[in-house]
Order: structure tokens, then sequence, then C-alpha cells
């Protein structure tokens, strides 16, 4: 073992450099949930059966996660929500929401659909990203995706939320996350995904989202229609 008087300076600064950004890191890591400084979020409660042209269709199964995948859904989400929903022209929009108090890591991308659909057999295409102009919101960034299995053809629309930002998955979600930490906050948030049904890729229509989506934000409680749709 060197004695300590001919352990080169430079390795003394590089054990306090680590040192002190372990401490920092410690002293960073953050502790405060947005979520408790709201009123609850229950998303069942928020959402009525019937709203605009809309109601609930009982008979309609939505696209749900293997038993595996939705154990552990249930360990990182604090909801998670799925319903069908028709108009008077019989046309139908699966509606799915995973809420989770907690936001500060990436083990919650479980829940998106390039992962969950993936996983029981579906062919994903990306369709691009659109916005979406909802009134009393910034336009609302959303991802456009297409899955196939054998005939069943869905398109599907969906972002998430941190907070009250509506964003996207990867770069941008990350600086917003490190944004909440460096202020000592862990975020709450959502992801929402709606989907429809097509009889073929030459009838995609992703306009009947949009028009869920406008009316859907329209029977949201005013104090609850940042935290799914942005502020």
């Amino acid at each position: 073992m060197l004695p300590l008087k001919s352990v080169p300076r430079a390795l003394f600064v590089a054990a306090a450099v680590m040192v002190a950004g372990a401490a920092g890191s410690v002293a960073l890591k953050p502790t405060h949930m947005t979520a408790d400084d709201r009123p609850a979020l229950k998303v069942a409660e928020l959402l009525p059966s019937r709203f605009g042209d809309w109601q609930i269709d009982p008979h309609s199964a939505v696209v749900t996660p293997d038993p595996t995948l939705t154990a552990k859904l249930d360990s990182l989400y604090s909801e998670t929500f799925n319903r069908t929903y028709v108009n008077s022209k019989g046309q139908r929009i699966m509606l799915s929401i995973a809420y989770g108090r907690n936001q500060n890591s990436q083990s919650t991308a479980a829940h998106r659909p390039e992962f969950c659909y993936v996983a029981q057999g579906f062919s994903m295409r990306n369709e691009g990203l659109a916005y979406l102009n909802l009134a009393g919101h910034p336009p609302l960034k959303v991802a456009r995706l297409l899955a196939e299995l054998d005939n069943r053809i869905e398109p599907i629309t969906y972002w998430v939320t941190l907070d009250d930002k509506a964003i996207l998955p990867g770069v941008e979600r990350k600086l917003t996350q490190l944004q909440y930490g460096l202020r000592g906050l862990i975020a709450d948030g959502m992801l929402v995904r709606v989907s429809s049904l097509s009889p073929s890729r030459d009838q995609i229509d992703y306009t009947l989202h949009d028009g869920f989506l406008a009316d859907m934000e329209a029977a949201i409680p005013t104090g609850f229609k940042s935290r799914f749709f942005g502020a």
C-alpha cells in the first residue's frame, strides 16, 4: 500500500469530486410529490358514462395487457382505466388511461402502446405526430400509431402528461422530469390513449379520435382539465 504522501494530488481531487457529486445527488433527490398539492385525481370518477354524442358501450372489449404485464402495471400506476364509448352512428372509441402519482422514472413506459400492443402480437407502425387544438389549452402534441393483428386494424392516438404538462415520451419527457427533479419535485402524470377499429388501411380516420377528445375535454371538470390535456 502506498504511503499517503506519495498518492498523487490529482487522485485526491478526483475523489473529492466524486464524494461531492454523490452528496449532491442525494441532496437533489426529489422527495415532494406534486399530487399532494392538488385534489386527488380519480379518473373513473371524472369521466362520465355519457358526454357529447358518446356513451359507454358495455358490449365492446378493450385490448388489455396479458396478466403478467397487468400485474406490473398495477404496481406502477395508481389507477388504470379502460372503457369503450359508442356514438349515435355506431362508431366506437376505446379509451385507456393509466395514472400514476410517481412519474420519476422510465419504468412507467410499460403502458405505452408500442410495448403493450406488441407484447400481445400486434405489429406497430408509426404514423407520425399531430397537434390538436382544444379550447383553453396549448396545442396538444399527440403520437399517431397503427396497430395490426390478423384482420384487426387499429389506429391509435396517445400522449403522456407530467403534472399539468402534456408531452410525448422520449427526450421531452426526460427533460421535463429533470426540471421537476431539480426543484425537488416528483410529478404525477398519466398516459392517455384512444383507438378505434378500421375496416381497411384505406379508411383510417384519426379525425374521429380528435372529435371524441374534444367532447371528452368538455366533459371533464374545469379544475382537472389541465391534468389530462396540459396548460
